[in-house]
C-alpha cells in the first residue's frame, strides 16, 4: 500500500451533532464524531485548531497524532478530548478503508457477530412509562433503560415523596416487562450519596441490571462507598475524558460497568484502553452513545473486538433526522445490531442529508428546585 498524506479536515455541524471528515491525498475520506454532548461549536473550534498540525501528516500514525495533540497543551478537558476523539475515529476509518477491512479486524478481530442493545424508554406518567417499556420488549429488546424520576423531579418538596415516586416507576416497569427483560435504572447524577444509597436499597427488590450514575462522578472513592452499600451493580463513566479517571474509578471498586463515550474519551484508541483496564478488574463495558449513527458505528467496532462487552446504548435510529444520515442504516434485528463487515466504520454518509438539517444549539437549562436552588440533571 502506497503512503498518503492528510490534505484537509472538514467539520460539519449537523442537527445536534458535530461530524468531521478527514481527506487524504489518495482520495480516502475518514468520518468521525466529536461528543461533548450539546457543545458542538466549541468542539468544532478545537478541531479547527488541530487542522494545521494534521495537514501533510501520515494518517496511519494514529497513536502518535493523539499523543502529540493531547500533550501539546498544559490544559486538558472535554472540548479538547471531544475534538481528539473525532480525529481518532476518522483516522481509524481511513486506516480500515485503505486496508479494506473493518476497524475491529485491526484491533484483534471479532469476539461476536452481533451487539446486544438497550433501548431508552420513558413517559410522563407511570402508565406511559410501562407502556413504552412493553413496546420496546415487543420490538425484541431484552434490556430497557429509563429514569427513575418523573419529569420535573426537582420540584419535590420532601425526599420521601421523591423516593416513593422512583420506587413506583421502577416497580411498574419490572411488572410490565417481567423477568425476560433487564431493566436499567438511570439516576443521572440527580442524588447525593446518602440519597442514592437509601433509594438503591429499596430498588434492590426489582433486580436492576445496573444503577447508573447514582451521584456526581467527581469522587471515585465516595462512589465506591455507594457501590459497597447498595446491592445493585453501578454503571458510570460517561463524563470521563481520559484513562486516568477510569484508573481511579476501577481502583476504588466503584462500579461493575464502565460507560466510556467513544466520541469523548479518546475515540476508539482511548476506549479500547479503557476496556482493557476494565477487563483486568473483571468489569464489563457499556459504551455511552447519545449521539448520531456515526457514534453508534464507532461503538459497534469496539463492541465487536473486546471480550468484556455487556450492552450497547441505543437511542433509536429509525426516525428523522438520524434515519437520513447514512446511505445504508445499521442493521437492527430483535434488539441486536449486526456487526458490519464493510471497511473502516462500515458506513457511508448520505451527502443529501448533510445540508437538510441545520445546527441545533444547546440551550442552558439547569433545573431550578422548589426552593430556588440549582439542581443536577
Amino acid at each position: 500500500m502506497k503512503p498518503t498524506r492528510i490534505e484537509k479536515v472538514e467539520t460539519i455541524l449537523w442537527d445536534r451533532w458535530l461530524l468531521i471528515r478527514i481527506y487524504c491525498e489518495d482520495g480516502t475520506v475518514g468520518v468521525g464524531e466529536g461528543g461533548v454532548h450539546g457543545w458542538q461549536r466549541p468542539t468544532e473550534t478545537m478541531v479547527n485548531v488541530f487542522e494545521p498540525y494534521l495537514i501533510g501528516k501520515d494518517p496511519s500514525q494514529i497513536e502518535h497524532h493523539y499523543q502529540f495533540l493531547y500533550r501539546s497543551s498544559h490544559f486538558m478537558g472535554s472540548v479538547i478530548q471531544g475534538a481528539l476523539s473525532a480525529v481518532d475515529i476518522a483516522l481509524w476509518d481511513i486506516k480500515g478503508k485503505r486496508l479494506g477491512v473493518p476497524i475491529y479486524e485491526l484491533m484483534g478481530g471479532k469476539t461476536r457477530d452481533r451487539v446486544r442493545c438497550y433501548m431508552h424508554v420513558g413517559g410522563d406518567s407511570v402508565d406511559d412509562l410501562a407502556a413504552d417499556a412493553i413496546s420496546a420488549a415487543k420490538q425484541g429488546f431484552t434490556a430497557v433503560r429509563f429514569s427513575a424520576f418523573a419529569p420535573e423531579y426537582w420540584l419535590h418538596k420532601a425526599h420521601s415523596e421523591w423516593e416513593e415516586d422512583a420506587v413506583t416507576r421502577v416497580g411498574a416497569v419490572r411488572e410490565a416487562v417481567g423477568t425476560d427483560v433487564d431493566i436499567c435504572v438511570e439516576i443521572h447524577r440527580e442524588m447525593n450519596p446518602a440519597e442514592s444509597i437509601a433509594l438503591g436499597r429499596r430498588l434492590e427488590q426489582f433486580h436492576p441490571y445496573f444503577y447508573e450514575d447514582p451521584m456526581l462522578p467527581d469522587s471515585p472513592a465516595i462512589m465506591g462507598d455507594v457501590q459497597d452499600r447498595v446491592n445493585i451493580p453501578i454503571a458510570t463513566g460517561e463524563r470521563f475524558t481520559t484513562i486516568f479517571e477510569y484508573q481511579q474509578l476501577l481502583e476504588a471498586r466503584a462500579c461493575a460497568y464502565v460507560r466510556p463515550d467513544l466520541c469523548l474519551c479518546g475515540g476508539l484508541s482511548g476506549c479500547k484502553k479503557v476496556a482493557a483496564m476494565a477487563e483486568a478488574h473483571h468489569v464489563k463495558v457499556i459504551p455511552h452513545n447519545p449521539l448520531s449513527p456515526i457514534s453508534t458505528a464507532a461503538c459497534i467496532q469496539l463492541d465487536a473486538c473486546i471480550p468484556n462487552f455487556a450492552l450497547q446504548e441505543y437511542t433509536g435510529e429509525s426516525e428523522l433526522p438520524k434515519s437520513d444520515l447514512l446511505v445504508t442504516p445499521l442493521e437492527l434485528i430483535d434488539g441486536y445490531l449486526t456487526v458490519p463487515d464493510g471497511p473502516g466504520l462500515g458506513v457511508e454518509l448520505n451527502e443529501a442529508a448533510l445540508a437538510k438539517y441545520p445546527v441545533v444549539d444547546k440551550v442552558l437549562d439547569s433545573p431550578i428546585g422548589f426552593d430556588g436552588s440549582v439542581a443536577d440533571r
